[in-house]
This record gives structure tokens, C-alpha cells and sequence, in this order.
């Protein structure tokens, strides 16, 4: 039986494609889990795909990530900034390995962005590097489980 991990997604990821392409490229979100699922199926892994605009939602789907799932990658997009329950919520289900992922590099733009409060609770973080930050989110989160 595959091994689950959830691949959670924040605030206006809906939105990626149209959104900003400049920032955040022309790849949908629909792309994305396209490329997650190729590439967790090489890993052994099955993926739960979800997004939301609604931070409540994001924190019930990482406990429910603690119960079923190995590990989960996570966009918050803005609310990685600022949610204080997403950072709560990745400790609560620790020792999960959970990988923080952001398309764009939140260290070069705006100042209120360098800072992630979940980042502190997380594994690890991936930034910067596009879309491809998911799948390289997988490929740790699959090394990490191989110790």
C-alpha cells in the first residue's frame, strides 16, 4: 500500500496561472498537482491534494494529515506569515515531517514576507525556485523517511 502525503495550499494559490505570472509563473494549481502526482507515484507515495482560502480549513487538514498521512507538504502562501495556528497545528502532529513550500523567493520581496512562522516548526522550507519547489518537496520528505 503507498505511503499519503497531504499537499496542502493556502490563500489565492486558486489563483495561480492568472495570478502575478511574473511572481508566481503561469503554471496552474491544476498543474501542480499534476506534476505532485507523477512524481509521488515514482516515490510510492499517494497524494491528498487540497486548497483553501480559509486558514481553519488548513489547520484541520494537518491533524488530519497526523492521523493518515507520512508527511505534508505545505504552501500557506500568505498566512505563512502571519498564522500563528498553522505554526501550532505543524507542532501539534510532530514528529510528521512537514516541508514549507513557497514559489517565489519570500526572502527578495517585500520585508513583511521574510519572516514565516511556520517555518520554525517545520522540517524544512523550499523557496524561490517555482513551481518545481513541490516536487523537490517530495523528493526530501521521501529521503527524510528513508533516514
Amino acid at each position: 500500500m503507498a505511503k499519503t502525503v497531504f499537499i496542502l495550499n493556502g490563500p489565492n494559490l486558486n489563483a495561480l496561472g492568472k495570478r502575478e505570472p511574473g511572481i508566481y509563473g503561469s503554471l496552474s494549481l491544476a498543474g501542480i498537482e499534476e506534476s505532485c502526482t507523477r512524481r509521488a507515484a515514482e516515490l510510492g507515495f499517494e497524494i491528498v491534494f487540497r486548497q483553501s482560502n480559509h486558514e481553519g480549513d488548513l489547520v484541520d487538514w494537518i491533524h488530519e494529515a497526523g492521523d493518515k498521512a507520512v508527511g505534508v507538504v505545505i504552501n500557506p502562501g500568505a498566512y505563512g506569515h502571519t498564522s500563528i495556528a498553522l505554526h501550532d497545528a505543524v507542532r501539534a502532529v510532530s514528529p510528521l515531517p512537514v516541508i514549507e513550500v513557497h514559489i517565489s523567493n519570500i526572502h527578495a520581496r517585500e520585508s513583511f514576507r521574510h519572516v514565516s512562522m511556520i517555518a520554525p516548526a517545520a522540517k524544512g522550507m523550499i523557496c524561490g525556485l517555482g513551481a518545481i519547489g513541490y516536487v523537490l518537496a517530495l523528493d526530501a520528505l521521501a529521503a527524510h523517511l528513508q533516514g
